[in-house]
């Protein structure tokens, strides 16, 4: 029997040929049947709306009156009159926005990710008060994005903020800064404040993964006498990479639809307005449904390309262990 086995002459059962079982057949319509009412739930208030701006992409409705439009293609999008060519793609103001909002998402996205990994090191140490530590760190992540963003709107004022204030005490500007106004520091101070805001979101996922590593590893590290920062690298970083690349994906995702924090320290401005402002302005602004629905609709295309090339560069399979 033994050398059958190992000559391969014994018939494999067709279970074990990847045929599934009629108990794992049972679980999976258990499962379906229990996550149907929430897939419903979520057709309706999300697959209904996603539905409906993409038609809206192709009329040109009005907000003062959505129930008289018309149906006109793609000329939302791109059209030619009379050899001039016209429409979103045409609109520089709109891949302005496009190049804020990538800029943005790299940017603040890429600094949060080694802020949030040096955090979660640190809260993974043992110290004292550490639990106390842990909760402070969360409260940034806790407050509004809108009450943050009018916090720092104060703070950041030109002439009654306490950051210049600040700076003009210790002599590192001679004059008032206009942070959200100046064309050189609005993007950026709409990124500072995006960080300290989420760097805590980032920390705690990362921690998560970090409380889940074995310890039995670093023990070995430490009696082989294995820098800790070889350690980190070698050992550390390849265990938490799954769920490092899933806080990326998404704090990308809420990066690239940013809305609220820019609109309330920015608002309308050219120089820091996102894809998802500009489609507010369209949408209510200019009252032109039509083209705010054609930039949501681009959006949520970019998004999910974006989200594709991301799983496929980090060779994520949902639902499987990477490879």
């Amino acid at each position: 029997m033994t050398s059958a086995v190992a000559q391969g002459n014994v018939p494999v059962p067709t279970q074990a040929r990847g045929r599934p079982s009629s108990l794992t057949r049972s679980r999976t319509r258990s499962a379906w049947a229990f996550i149907a009412p929430s897939l419903i739930i979520l057709a309706l208030i999300a697959g209904w709306p996603l539905a409906r701006t993409i038609w809206f992409s192709f009329t040109d409705a009005n907000l003062n009156n959505l129930s008289d439009y018309t149906f006109i293609g793609f000329e939302n999008y791109l059209a030619n009159y009379d050899g001039e060519w016209l429409g979103l793609l045409t609109d520089s103001d709109w891949w302005h926005s496009v190049w804020n909002t990538v800029w943005f998402t790299l940017v603040s996205v890429s600094i949060e990710t080694v802020l949030g990994i040096i955090v979660a090191l640190i809260l993974n140490a043992a110290f004292p008060g550490r639990g106390l530590m842990r909760a402070i760190i969360l409260i940034p992540w806790a407050i509004p994005t809108v009450v943050s963003a009018r916090m720092w709107n104060w703070m950041l004022h030109d002439q009654f903020g306490v950051i210049n204030d600040m700076l003009l005490r210790v002599g590192l500007i001679a004059a008032p800064i206009t942070w959200t106004a100046n064309p050189d520091t609005a993007l950026w101070t709409v990124v500072m404040v995006d960080v300290w805001k989420t760097t805590p979101f980032m920390a705690l996922l990362i921690l998560a993964a970090l409380q889940m590593l074995p310890g039995d590893i670093y023990e070995a590290a430490r009696v082989d006498g294995v820098h800790p920062v070889r350690v980190f690298f070698r050992v550390t970083l390849p265990l938490i990479k799954p769920a490092l690349l899933v806080a990326i994906i998404f704090r990308a995702l809420d990066s690239l639809r940013v809305f609220d924090l820019i609109y309330v320290l920015t608002a309308n401005s050219r120089d820091t307005m996102s894809m998802s402002v500009y489609a507010r302005q369209q949408l209510v602004d200019f009252q032109e449904v039509g083209v705010g629905s054609a930039a949501s609709t681009l959006i949520f295309l970019i998004i999910a390309l974006l989200v594709v090339i991301t799983l496929a560069a980090g060779r994520v399979r949902l639902g499987e262990d990477p490879r």
